[in-house]
């Protein structure tokens, strides 16, 4: 397994509503990451749909694999890539699930849906119920969707699962910036890891998303960011061996109580 790789976070604005659009504009953006070597390459929340779709949710929503997942697998194989990503899954129960991906040229390589709902989400979709790690030929990443950036236990369970990198597609609101700033850091501290934070940035109906995509280091470094409102491909490497070197800097995996922590939960 290679120590080192280049990732990307894709800042993108998405038109609600309009499939065919993001998904022409998304392709485009992973053109230009793989073009400065990235590997890895992290879309948005609800990339492919918009974030504030609540009247079509059913409509908009995909079995996976499915047209985006097809699609990006695509894009995957021309440029010898893994794309991340979260869209509007139909499920196999017919509840609608915000739901994260990796995609490679050999398909899809796993899936987690959004176990954590914000406001409104409680009434549009269904809760992922299980935490689990994906592993790429280079590293074994976790991923969760956006309001999941403030839970500490699913990110340090994905850690324990062997994690070296914690992905989070998001379409987090610019009024809660002081969240998104600080817990992004706080993952990767406690947990050693690297962070993608892939943030949309524009508007949907009253919701104004944040931006600020980042990757940020094991010992909280913000290796690249982006600023709020402009769109942008933020790269940075990934260099593994700091996960290792952090996490014997401050071990905080080593020394967790696991068996108290299972005695009150």
């Amino acid at each position: 397994m290679a120590n080192k790789f280049i990732a990307a976070s894709v800042q993108m604005d998405c038109t609600p509503y309009d499939k065919e659009k993001n998904l022409a504009h998304a392709t485009s953006l992973i053109a230009k990451a793989a073009s400065q070597g990235a590997k890895l390459i992290v879309l948005p929340e609800l990339f492919s749909t918009g974030y504030r779709v609540e009247l079509k949710d059913r409509d908009l929503a995909e079995e996976i694999p499915g047209q985006t997942t097809n699609h990006l697998q695509r894009l995957a194989e021309k440029f010898n890539v893994y794309i991340a990503a979260a869209i509007l899954e139909k499920g196999e129960d017919k509840i609608i699930y915000d739901t994260a991906i990796i995609v490679g040229a050999e398909g899809l390589i796993g899936r987690q849906r959004k176990m954590h709902l914000w406001n409104g989400e409680k009434f549009r979709f269904g809760k992922g119920n299980s935490i689990g790690v994906i592993k790429l030929p280079f590293a074994t990443v976790g991923l969760l969707i956006c309001y999941e950036i403030g839970f500490p236990e699913p990110a340090r369970i994905q850690t324990q699962k062997g994690a070296d990198i914690l992905i989070y597609p998001s379409a987090f609101g610019k009024a809660r910036y002081y969240a998104w700033d600080i817990a992004s850091k706080s993952r990767a501290l406690e947990n050693g890891a690297f962070v993608i934070a892939c943030n949309r940035c524009g508007q949907d109906s009253d919701s104004i998303f944040g931006g600020l995509s980042r990757i940020v280091a094991p010992d909280a470094t913000i290796l690249a960011a982006a600023g709020v409102e402009e769109e942008r491909i933020v790269i940075a490497e990934i260099d593994l061996s700091a996960t290792e070197k952090m996490r014997n800097t401050l071990p905080y995996l080593r020394d967790l109580n696991w068996k108290l922590y299972n005695k009150n939960f």
